[in-house]
């Protein structure tokens, strides 16, 4: 799947990824390659993004903002206070404030 998370001031991620999983309004949910289309509200909280297959990313070029989980260093996390989600295709865009 593709993920690409916008805000206000730049894009802080774009690439393929293996899964995602996101802080809902109703609770957390994850998402895998040929998920059902979905648009969801997101509340404060974290955002996974896992990168376990993917041999392509940079961790050193990441946005400051984007961290590499302590445990496992193909989890990076985001915070969040808020924000949107679509997903289509297998494409997902998070625009997050």
């Amino acid at each position: 799947m593709y993920l690409e998370i916008v805000t206000p001031e730049a894009i802080l991620f774009s690439s393929e990824i293996d899964s995602l999983s996101v802080p809902g309004v109703n609770g957390e949910f994850q998402m895998l390659n040929n998920h059902a289309p979905v648009v969801s509200n997101l509340k404060e909280g974290t955002i996974k993004i896992h990168i376990h297959s993917q041999t392509n990313i940079d961790l050193d070029d990441l946005s400051g903002k984007l961290v590499a989980d302590a445990a496992d260093d193909k989890i990076l996390t985001l915070l969040i206070n808020s924000g949107t989600l679509e997903l289509n295709d297998n494409k997902a865009i998070i625009l997050a404030d």
